[in-house]
């Protein structure tokens, strides 16, 4: 094959492919709805499961179910056949998925769960297969040519059904109202778990944090500033709010023969950038480098102005780079 053959070739699947996503979207009915509700009010597990290709796709699935606030587990529909049916328990669900819906290795597991009223998701190309016919609720999706050269190998519809799994496992994370601080306690380690870093992960807190009251004299205010090693003091009114910040920038801007004689308030800049403590680290950086900034005090609640901890764009750079 010439390279042109082969770039065309690749092309040809893709397209062959996206022609059957686009029927998806008949997926996506009462029946969809139904799945997702029944899903969110399992007890136990979601086991889900198929055979072949199917399976790869259903082991995909359910690892992101699970991490996105679904316990479940994958397991081949012939080990279950051979003594694993017993991972199965009354509180789980079921979700199968087979082309064919046909296979013979789901022939013990339909009986299983039927026998112990295990709800079973169905996601079939078959509407009068073995399968949609024991499940409880049917996913059929569209038949669609595989992007194989020979229209045999399972390309376009396993794509479908992964496509189907994410739109359940999606769909689920909104009707749990499946949050940042959830994700994050799922993925504590490595570049994923950095990128969901909340700004109270970082911040400095109580006694580390730079305050000074607003009637405080200058004095005190470089003390407070050289001893807590931020170039920057907050400034806090009678109600503990953050009504300005100093800098040492601010200071040098004011050097005169006057200034140890100064109130803090009268040297703060006003209105100060605050951030929530929910926040991402990246997010604390960007705000910092486009306003210029290498401090942020923190805040609990978007209108409390009392502050709870600041952070230094170093301990952003820190965890981001």
């Amino acid at each position: 094959m010439t390279k042109n053959k082969i770039i065309n070739a690749g092309k040809e699947v893709i397209s062959t492919e996206l022609e059957g996503i686009k029927k998806l979207n008949k997926i996506i009915d009462k029946n969809f709805d139904k799945a997702v509700r029944v899903l969110a009010k399992v007890k136990g597990r979601v086991i889900i499961t198929g055979v072949g290709k199917s399976g790869h796709i259903a082991s995909k699935i359910s690892s992101t179910m699970s991490s996105t606030g679904t316990p479940s587990q994958y397991c081949s529909p012939t080990d279950m056949s051979h003594g694993d049916l017993g991972i199965i328990s009354k509180k789980d669900a079921l979700i199968i998925i087979s082309n064919s819906g046909n296979s013979n290795e789901l022939v013990n597991l339909l009986k299983f769960a039927k026998k112990y009223s295990i709800s079973i998701i169905g996601i079939s190309s078959n509407s009068e297969s073995e399968l949609i016919k024991a499940s409880n609720i049917s996913l059929i999706i569209p038949n669609a040519a595989e992007a194989c050269s020979i229209g045999m190998a399972p390309t376009t519809s396993t794509t479908m059904a992964l496509i189907v799994g994410d739109a359940l496992c999606v769909s689920l994370m909104k009707l749990k109202k499946f949050k940042i601080s959830d994700y994050k306690k799922l993925h504590p380690g490595g570049s994923l778990g950095i990128q969901m870093l909340q700004v109270k992960d970082i911040m400095h807190t109580k006694k580390k944090m730079p305050i000074v009251t607003e009637n405080a004299n200058m004095k005190s205010v470089i003390i407070e500033m050289t001893k807590k090693s931020f170039g920057h003091v907050g400034v806090k009114n009678k109600k503990s709010e953050l009504i300005g910040v100093i800098t040492d920038g601010d200071l040098r801007r004011n050097i005169n023969n006057h200034l140890i004689e100064s109130k803090a308030k009268m040297i703060m800049t006003q209105r100060p950038k605050l951030v929530n403590q929910n926040i991402l680290v990246i997010d604390a950086l960007n705000i910092m480098n486009k306003n210029k900034i290498t401090c942020l005090f923190v805040i609990d609640k978007e209108k409390d102005k009392s502050p709870i901890g600041i952070v230094h764009i170093h301990d952003c750079i820190r965890y981001v780079n």
